[in-house]
């Protein structure tokens, strides 16, 4: 049977979702050990990464299922999610890759306001302390802050933001392309009648 068959189409199916099964372990994975070894203390970021693998992994887990059974109930909400994700994730990506400097400063300066924590966080990894200027009667955990030798934050966040934001688009932009083959590997998935099935059974 050639690659535009029913039990291809089946293999492939179930590979794309065995790799977001694993992504999604993997994101869930690196939050926790991030948490659990203190290098990231905000609760909301950690949570966020979680919640997201949590979401990949229940999606993937049903379009395996959805797959292995050629369920067309769970394959069909399975292509409606994967859908609206490419749609989301193509739309970061693009922004990720298209922002300017003066749009990365404003966002970097807007999360560095919302969160203490995160705050914290960029200033002992980085050993820098406040975001524009450094103040010498304010608390930090960066390490030269006692010697009073530390720099802001802002141009040494910069000097990362830009490669981090392209590495990130490129990455969001590459899984938006296996998801919208997903969609279409399971579009026509649907609509192949198994070969051991009744042939007078409707599909």
């Amino acid at each position: 049977m050639g690659c535009a068959g029913f039990t291809c189409s089946k293999h492939a199916l179930c590979a794309l979702n065995i790799l977001y099964v694993m992504v999604s372990l993997l994101m869930i994975g690196i939050a926790a050990w991030g948490k659990w070894f203190g290098l990231v203390s905000s609760f909301q970021v950690v949570g966020g990464v979680i919640g997201v693998g949590v979401f990949l992994f229940f999606v993937a887990l049903a379009g395996l299922i959805g797959a292995m059974k050629h369920h067309q109930v769970l394959l069909f909400f399975y292509m409606i999610v994967l859908f609206m994700v490419f749609i989301v994730q193509f739309s970061v990506s693009s922004a990720c890759l298209a922002i300017n400097r003066e749009q990365q400063d404003h966002l970097l300066e807007v999360g560095w306001n919302n969160s203490r924590s995160t705050q914290r966080d960029v200033e002992k990894s980085i050993n820098c302390c406040g975001f524009r200027q450094v103040d010498p009667n304010g608390t930090c955990d960066a390490a030269c802050f006692p010697n009073h030798s530390c720099l802001p934050c802002a141009d040494k966040i910069q000097e990362h933001a830009g490669k981090v934001l392209r590495f990130v688009g490129g990455i969001g932009l590459f899984f938006s392309f296996t998801e919208i083959l997903g969609v279409w590997l399971t579009y026509r998935y649907r609509n192949q009648k198994d070969p051991r099935a009744n042939p007078s059974a409707f599909l």
